[in-house]
């Protein structure tokens, strides 16, 4: 009998390096279709990794990976993003990173339409009608014709957020989407992240020191530490009583 909720991502003994750094070490992960995964752990730990592998960013040394039923090749060069191999997959994952990364020279708007028209081939009005949609579900649709100057960072990344939405992918990776961001401006985005969290209508993988996000919206969290994932389990048992020695002292020290 097929799988109910099969794996929208899934590791088995992946590695990467970079030169003498062992960045993961051998960690295997599933990731359930409509699933809200928390990664957590220390800085350095490999976390930005787990997504960049996912998204064709970076190449893994060893072990298996596969994104929405597709084996993910090992090695370039077919496994390089701008590899035709790549271009259909990677339109299925939404990647908010860090930085925002918006056009300066075009509005919010035009951040939001711009990839469904040149990729996708949606006509103009439609992601138009979109685009204004989507902007209101972020809380911005009286700042469709700003540019990201006249943006404060947390409008910054619900418009990029919602440039994510717009190609209505089946993933969505956020790298520590509120790292850049002052509490208040923090409490902005983490509120659009519970209300998408909320709907499960995608896989959303979300690497983030928001453990307050973790608690309310994940249905899972993994610990991550030196490049191996030391524990993995429902939110309130991994954050409340984890059972691996170093997640306790982890969340001892920061909770």
């Amino acid at each position: 009998m097929a799988d109910a909720n099969p794996a929208s991502v899934s590791f088995r003994g992946v590695t990467k390096r970079f030169g003498e750094t062992v960045v993961l070490d051998g960690i295997d992960l599933d990731v359930h279709a409509g699933e809200v995964l928390a990664v957590l752990g220390p800085s350095g730990g490999g976390k930005s990794t787990i997504l960049r592998l996912i998204n064709g960013l970076e190449v893994r040394d060893g072990g298996t990976l596969s994104v929405l039923g597709r084996d993910v090749p090992l090695g370039p060069p077919a496994a390089r993003p701008e590899d035709p191999w790549w271009r259909p997959l990677r339109q299925e994952i939404g990647f908010v990173f860090q930085a925002f990364h918006l056009y300066p020279h075009r509005t919010a708007l035009e951040n939001i339409t711009l990839a469904p028209v040149a990729v996708r081939g949606v006509a103009p009005e439609a992601a138009r009608a979109e685009g204004l949609a989507l902007l209101e579900r972020v809380g911005l649709s009286a700042k469709a014709d700003a540019r990201p100057r006249e943006l404060s960072g947390g409008q910054q990344q619900r418009v990029a957020i919602a440039r994510a939405l717009a190609m209505d992918p089946r993933i969505l990776l956020f790298d520590e989407q509120t790292s850049a961001l002052d509490p208040e401006m923090s409490a902005e985005v983490i509120d659009v992240l519970r209300d998408l969290a909320a709907r499960h209508d995608r896989t959303m993988i979300v690497v983030t020191h928001e453990f307050g996000f973790a608690r309310e919206a994940a249905d899972r969290v993994a610990f991550l530490e030196h490049g191996r994932i030391l524990e993995v389990g429902a939110a309130a048992q991994v954050l409340d009583a984890p059972r691996h020695e170093r997640a306790r002292a982890f969340f001892e020290r920061v909770l």
